[in-house]
């Protein structure tokens, strides 16, 4: 990469009500007709989507909750025709990574006509050499650190080879994001920790990255400052709404470098553990990221230097740095702790193999070998 590309998201709305904020950016847009995307525990178990549904009145054009973790692309199809039924002119997509990744592709998937699973094949990274224009933008309201709303990158995972495909277009990503740390006030401990355990590992790979450059890298230090207060402040007050905004705000950094930089193993790796193992992205971050850093020490050891001062650790190694920020959060740290068999290990070596950022990795990784022994370390 020789460059950053700024995405057409035009506004974050941060520290306000979240059915306020809607109400306001839809109609700041001009849209008449908003079909909400969201998870199923979000919509099933709580008021959050119902709340945002009330702001948006006679707006409402439907909702599609049925999003499925990691993305598989039958999920995707299923999503498309229900916003094809509803005939909306904006999606409000409101949970994690999954439902705004969902919303992300089945943008492309009713650019360029897309019916069946299977031709979700040519409009995947690289295939697809033409990207339309998306008929229909989104607005998120993210409930987790995952980043997803900042790019315009997103992962579903084909479920006849098990292995995530990356999928990009210019507009796919949100015209608007809106943080408001009382919505995450239901996200499970567990998930908003290690989501926020994979915003370090966003910054941290930008930092650290082959093609690093100076913006990434303010937006990384800072992020990971922030995660660094917010992060264990959270944890021990789970009501403390500061505390919470901070952690969205460095969200909103770190997220602010993907797909604009080149990522690392870390990243690579985790997205082979999703598809193939069933382990969430936070938790692929939370186990491999250590291991990475220290596999990739003899290449950016000056940059693991600035990770270990903005995680408030100085002249320790960023790999411990790290490390420790996850055992204090309570987060697993191997991949046995996450259910991952050592049968399982050759799979997913074959498919991280693979993945770009496997391939783009800062000390060279060759081949299913040298996967194979990070693997090994982190089980």
């Amino acid at each position: 990469m020789d460059h950053y590309a700024y995405l057409p998201l035009e506004r974050v709305v941060f520290g306000k009500p979240a059915a306020q904020a809607v109400a306001q950016e839809v109609e700041r847009i001009g849209a008449q007709r908003v079909f909400v995307v969201a998870s199923r525990s979000l919509s099933r178990t709580t008021s959050v989507v119902g709340s945002l549904r009330e702001a948006l009145g006679t707006r409402d054009a439907g909702l599609f909750d049925e999003c499925v973790a990691h993305t598989p692309w039958p999920s995707v199809i299923a999503a498309a025709d229900a916003v094809r039924r509803a005939a909306p002119d904006l999606i409000l997509a409101v949970g994690g990574g999954t439902p705004i990744d969902t919303v992300k592709i089945l943008q492309l998937v009713l650019a360029h006509g897309v019916r069946v699973p299977e031709d979700l094949e040519r409009l995947r990274v690289p295939e697809l050499k033409a990207v339309k224009p998306s008929p229909v933008r989104q607005v998120a309201v993210p409930t987790t650190l995952s980043g997803a709303e900042f790019s315009n990158l997103g992962g579903g995972t084909d479920l006849r080879t098990r292995i995530k495909h990356s999928f990009m277009g210019p507009d796919i990503g949100p015209r608007s994001v809106i943080l408001d740390p009382a919505m995450t006030l239901h996200t499970p401990a567990w998930l908003w920790l290690s989501t926020g355990i994979r915003g370090v590992d966003h910054a941290v790979e930008a930092l650290c990255s082959v093609d690093a450059h100076p913006f990434c890298d303010g937006l990384a230090l800072h992020a990971l400052r922030l995660f660094a207060e917010g992060l264990p402040a959270t944890q021990a007050a789970p009501q403390d709404l500061r505390a919470r905004l901070l952690c969205q705000q460095a969200s909103w950094l770190a997220g602010s470098t993907i797909a604009r930089v080149n990522y690392g193993a870390s990243h690579g790796i985790g997205h082979a553990l999703g598809a193939a193992a069933g382990v969430p992205h936070g938790h692929t971050s939370c186990i491999m990221l250590a291991h990475v850093l220290r596999y990739n020490e003899p290449a950016t050891a000056a940059k693991q230097v600035l990770v270990a001062e903005a995680l408030g650790l100085p002249g320790k190694p960023a790999a411990d740095a790290v490390a420790a920020l996850v055992r204090a959060l309570g987060q697993p740290a191997t991949l046995r702790e996450a259910g991952v068999t050592r049968a399982q290990l050759p799979s997913i070596a074959a498919a991280a193999i693979k993945n770009r950022w496997v391939l783009s990795n800062p000390q060279p990784i060759r081949s299913e070998a040298d996967v194979m022994r990070l693997l090994e370390v982190a089980w």
